[in-house]
Parts: structure tokens; C-alpha cells; sequence
């Protein structure tokens, strides 16, 4: 029987090794989501950009564009050519991206934007390979944190771009830019190089009868005693799916027993980026140009600012994760959130000499409070709020609408700056912030200590499509 092994795969391979690299492709999704950030000033005084916001937006919100596809398209094919082959492809359009990013022709507008749907491919492939790959070889003991250490790499790779981009600030504009996006290519590199040796996800293996190679591949990751009845487990799991993807469609998502949840799932998932995380993460240098009048190739150490906040707010998740319900940390954060964006407009329609680095200082809450609240647990409930029959079609839907939505504040926040003060165009985001809540409250259940079974008969019992959550 095949065992589709790779070269190396006979010896024990480190579990450690394999969490890893099958977590890494978290950091090289951050990076690549955060190098503009510092980019951008540089490439606007190159190309002579400043003024021009539609183009500013679509050159920075075209890698979500991308990856509203990416996602989708990766899900199918790993189910085809498995998950790990699909992260090596993934890693290989991301070398390619960020050379032809720094690489591009002078006034290449178009190109850039072209590039960067490509790299958005990748982007959104990684966003759905790597919790899937992460969650079939991990233990389930495990699994609860796994969403929050992805959440971790994710902000580590944005961090890693900011201090990159940081570093570079004092090279001429024409080659400044260039380097910060074409040196996205060396964690490619690293991950490609690390995937090379990882083994192929169990899960993958059984559904396609390679029975002794998932067999091979639990000896490397599991006690020696829990291999067959884990095998067995899976075997009977891609049985019950497989059967529950026959019988379901489309249209399955939206009938009277499925509905609340789906509108729940996809609620807060779309939410999430709708609240305007991703304007501060792409445009802070640009945010605090406005607000002091000093130049954003000069404010390069406050995204390093929202990093850190970002990389210490995912590891306060890792230890109050299943502490709080989710409910809770969703509603304190969001409000949190919404008032950190609402209050400086109060403030300058009361004050109109307050001191304009006051909406950074409330930026920075509001990134501490998302960091721990919205940004891992969307994906938290997302894994768990979707009954069996379902699931693969209502979590590609969700993810769908998630980088729709970071695709939409990216592309129109410097429009709406551009055309009324950035302290009205926080406090709409804070009243869609403060929607979110309500939303929590009314339409989406409590997951935390529930099994999958019982989520599911709470969507069963909400069958209609007026939301009241309990």
C-alpha cells in the first residue's frame, strides 16, 4: 500500500517540528499583511501617489481581494491534492509575488495592484490551510488553543514586518519600498523549506485509503497506545462527513434548521473586519501623518507599537481563552472598541484644541482590546458554531465574508479620509463596533463547554430567522 511518504518521512519527525512549520504559514500571512503599512509612505512619495486615494486603496486592499478567492480555491484542491502539497504551492506563489512586487516598473500602478491579487491567492490560501492542517495533527487536547496560536504567528508575522519595514526607513523612497515587500520572499523560503519534511495530515490520508501512511504519520505525533483507536476515530469521522456533504447543498445553509447558526457564524466573521481593525493595521503611519502634520515615512515605529500590543494580546487569549465565556470577551471588547473610536470625535466636537495624538492613544486601546477579544475568537466560533452537515460550506462562507470585508475597509478608508475628518470616519467604525455588540447579544449562541451536538440544537430550536441568542 502507498504510504506517501517523502524523503526523510521513515525516521521520527519532532512533533514540535511539525506544529511549527504547520503553524508557520501564520507568520508569513501576517508579514505580507503588514508590509505595506510601512511600504506605502515610501511608494507614495515615489510614484507621487499622495492624493490619489483610490488608487492607495486599491494597491493596499489588493491582497484581500485576492484571498477572498484564495481561501475558497485552496479548500477544494487540498481535499484533492492534500494540505501540505497545497501549502508548498501556496509558499511558492508567495516567492514569486514578493519578487515581482519589488520588482515592479516605475508608475506600475496596475502592476503592483495585479501582483498583489496574486499574492492575495496565497494569503487567503494560507488563511485556510494552515488552521486546517494545524487542527488534523494536533491532539484534541490541543485544539482548543490552536486558534489562538495561529493567532499568535499571524500577529508575529506583522510584527516581523513592521520592524523590517522600520529598519529600512532610512534608505532612498525608490528602494525603500521595494526591499520592505520583496524580502516577504525569505519567510516563503523558509516555509517551503520547513513544509518539505512535514508529513502529510492523517485526516487527508484515510479519506483517500492510505491507511498505513496515516498510520505512519500518528507514530510520529501520538503515544504508541492511542494510534489505532485515533485511527479509527478518523476513519468513522470522514465516514459521517462524507455522508453529511451528500446530503447537503447550497441552499441547506439557509433552511429553518441551520439558519441561526449560519447568520450567527458568518455574522461574526464579517463583523470582525467590518469594525475597522484593518484600517489602523495598513494605514497607521498614514493616520498619524494626518493627525500631526509630520511625515508617515517618519512614523514607522507606531505600527512596531500595534504589533507588540497585537503579539500580547494574543498570548493574554492563550490564558483566559476558556476562562471567559465567549459571549462576554466579545461584547467587552467590542464596546471597548466602539468607544475607543467614538469618543475622539465627542471629544473634538467639545475640545477643538485637544491635542490631535489623542486619537492615536485611543487607536492603541482599541488594538489592545481587539487583540484578545475579536481578532482570535471569531475564528473560535467560527470552528465551532457550524453543525457537521454543513461545515465546509459555511466556513468557506464565512471566511468569504471576512475578506470581503478587509477588502472593502482597505479600499475605502483612504477615500473616506480623503474626504471628511479621520475622527468622523473612526466613530462610523465605532457605531458599527457597537452594532457588533448587539448583534453578539441578540443572534449569536454561547459555544464555550458546549458540545458541537448541543451548538447544533440550538440551532434547531432557533429556526426562524429572528436571532435570540440565550
Amino acid at each position: 500500500m502507498e504510504t506517501n511518504t517523502v524523503p526523510g518521512q521513515e525516521k521520527k519527525i519532532s512533533s514540535a517540528f511539525i506544529y511549527f512549520f504547520g503553524s508557520f504559514g501564520g507568520i508569513l500571512f501576517g508579514y505580507d499583511i503588514g508590509v505595506m503599512t510601512g511600504a506605502l509612505p515610501f511608494l507614495q512619495i515615489d510614484w507621487g501617489l499622495q492624493g490619489n486615494a483610490g488608487i492607495i486603496g486599491w494597491i493596499t486592499s489588493a491582497v484581500m481581494f485576492g484571498a477572498i478567492f484564495g481561501g475558497a480555491l485552496a479548500g477544494q484542491l487540498s481535499d484533492k491534492l492534500g494540505r501540505r502539497k497545497m501549502i508548498l504551492i501556496s509558499a511558492l506563489i508567495f516567492v514569486v509575488g514578493s519578487l515581482l512586487s519589488g520588482i515592479a516598473p516605475h508608475d506600475g500602478q496596475y502592476y503592483l495592484i495585479g501582483v498583489r491579487i496574486l499574492l492575495g491567492l496565497a494569503v487567503g490560501a494560507a488563511s485556510a490551510l494552515v488552521p486546517a492542517y494545524m487542527s488534523e495533527m494536533a491532539p484534541a487536547r490541543l485544539r482548543g488553543r490552536l486558534s489562538g496560536i495561529n493567532q499568535t504567528m499571524i500577529v508575529s508575522g506583522m510584527l516581523l514586518s513592521y520592524v523590517v519595514d522600520y529598519l529600512l526607513k532610512g534608505l532612498p523612497e525608490t528602494i525603500a519600498w521595494r526591499l520592505m515587500l520583496g524580502l516577504a520572499a525569505v519567510p516563503a523560503i523558509i516555509l517551503f523549506l520547513g513544509v518539505l519534511h512535514l508529513p502529510e495530515s492523517p485526516r487527508f490520508l484515510v479519506r483517500h485509503n492510505k491507511l498505513e501512511a496515516a498510520r505512519q504519520v500518528l507514530s510520529y505525533i501520538r503515544p504508541s497506545e492511542e494510534i489505532s483507536a485515533e485511527l479509527q476515530q478518523i476513519k468513522e469521522t470522514v465516514q459521517a462527513e462524507d455522508a453529511a456533504m451528500q446530503q447537503s447543498s447550497w441552499s441547506t445553509l439557509f433552511n429553518g434548521k441551520y439558519r441561526y447558526l449560519v447568520i450567527a457564524g458568518i455574522g461574526v466573521a464579517a463583523f470582525q473586519q467590518f469594525q475597522g481593525a484593518n484600517a489602523i493595521f495598513y494605514y497607521i503611519p498614514l493616520i498619524v501623518e494626518k493627525a500631526t502634520g509630520h511625515a508617515a515615512s517618519s512614523q514607522l515605529m507606531w505600527p512596531i507599537i500595534q504589533g507588540i500590543l497585537l503579539v500580547l494580546g494574543s498570548l493574554v487569549f492563550l490564558v483566559i481563552a476558556d476562562k471567559f465565556n465567549r459571549r462576554t470577551l466579545l461584547k467587552v471588547g467590542g464596546t471597548i472598541m466602539g468607544l475607543s473610536f467614538i469618543l475622539p470625535a465627542i471629544i473634538n466636537s467639545i475640545m477643538p484644541g485637544t491635542n490631535p495624538m489623542m486619537i492615536v492613544f485611543f487607536l492603541c486601546i482599541y488594538v489592545a482590546f481587539y487583540s484578545f477579544t475579536w481578532a482570535p475568537l471569531t475564528w473560535v466560533i467560527v470552528g465551532e458554531i457550524f453543525p457537521l452537515a454543513i461545515r465546509g460550506r459555511a466556513s468557506g462562507m464565512a471566511s468569504s465574508f471576512n475578506w470581503i470585508g478587509s477588502f472593502l475597509v482597505g479600499l475605502l478608508f483612504p477615500i473616506m479620509t480623503a474626504s471628511m475628518p479621520q475622527e468622523i470616519v473612526f466613530a462610523i467604525f465605532g457605531v458599527i463596533c457597537l452594532v457588533g455588540v448587539a448583534f453578539i447579544t441578540k443572534c449569536v449562541p454561547e459555544t464555550r463547554g458546549h458540545t458541537l451536538e448541543e451548538i447544533e440544537a440550538q440551532g434547531t430550536k432557533h429556526n426562524t430567522t429572528v436571532c435570540d441568542a440565550k
